[in-house]
């Protein structure tokens, strides 16, 4: 059953930052880029490795195996060596709350 999935206060999650959310059937980086929070899968399409040990820049997250960046408001792949898309997940706020949908978006 698919729920919203508390993150975090929106004062705890300052611009610049990310949170690791980790639901029944996946582990889900947000990020808040300048005020405005997305949700992408936090596991590398190229090869298994945990975005959420990567970089952020300029809205992308760049992954620490390999260097692929990934554009954190679409999920699209950027740069070799990945290809593949991440999945996005929809966000929002809600009293002072930053909450996540547990299930990808189509």
């Amino acid at each position: 059953m698919s729920e919203w999935v508390e993150v975090a206060s929106t004062g705890d999650f300052p611009p610049g930052s990310i949170k690791v959310v980790e639901t029944l059937d996946s582990e889900i980086l947000v990020a808040n880029l300048e005020g405005s929070f997305h949700a992408v899968n936090n596991i590398c399409t190229h090869m298994y490795a945990e975005l959420s040990e990567g970089e952020l820049e300029d809205g992308e997250v760049i992954c620490p195996l390999h260097s692929a960046h990934f554009d954190l408001r679409t999920g699209e792949a950027l740069t070799p060596p990945a290809f593949e898309d991440l999945e996005t997940f929809a966000v929002k706020e809600a009293d002072g709350k930053v909450w996540v949908w547990d299930e990808p978006n189509d």
